[in-house]
């Protein structure tokens, strides 16, 4: 007598079964990984803004010249697009937010064309919000030595990077600090006052 193969294969119990399972938990993963790519995509803005504000310190000491960074609010995200201009100051001119030749996209000052940096691939204002210290404060300015010029009143020392109402659970507050010396940083304004990771006052 000849022993009964049985075909390979899952049932269609089986089957059901494990679609039931994937289905819960897919459920149970989902918000966890939409707060994960959250909490990414805050980690990257706040880098964003730190590039630019290190971007705009080197250029000061490249071209022995004063720079700044001038932030515009992007139509499409909502959020912060950075804008970097050179000006070259002479005993005549003083280069400030009222005086000197400052460079565009289309007139270069020595050389230098202002560079643009778009924050339209940011997640939108539903998902992530901004504030800025002092408050209304979009520009800052640097001396040719790379120190924040401290002439220009307002100006931005601090950029924060919140989780809109609603996603509070997606990562906690971070902002990019600067300091008078122009070095920027990436810090946690809730940190623990002991932690390297608190932002500085």
């Amino acid at each position: 007598m000849r022993p009964v193969i049985r075909a390979g294969g899952f049932t269609l119990v089986e089957a059901a079964v494990v679609v039931a399972i994937m289905g819960i938990m897919l459920a149970i993963g989902m918000p966890s990984m939409s707060d994960w790519l959250l909490a990414r995509k805050a980690s990257a803005a706040a880098v964003f803004y730190q590039d630019g504000l290190a971007f705009a310190r080197n250029q000061a000491i490249a071209h022995n010249s004063n720079s700044r960074l001038v932030l515009s609010e992007n139509a499409r995200s909502g959020q912060m697009d950075w804008r970097v201009d050179i000006c070259q100051q002479t005993p005549d001119l003083q280069c400030d937010d009222d005086h000197g030749v400052w460079s565009s996209a289309s007139s270069p000052v020595a050389g230098f064309r202002s560079v643009l940096r778009s924050a339209e691939a940011m997640p939108g204002e539903g998902q992530l919000s901004q504030s800025f210290l002092p408050s209304g404060a979009t520009e800052i300015y640097f001396t040719p030595l790379g120190w924040v010029d401290a002439r220009v009143s307002p100006r931005l020392t601090r950029i924060g990077i919140n989780p809109a109402t609603g996603h509070e659970r997606a990562f906690k507050p971070l902002a990019v600090a600067v300091t008078l010396a122009g070095v920027a940083s990436v810090c946690e304004p809730d940190a623990a006052a002991h932690s390297t990771r608190k932002c500085p006052p």
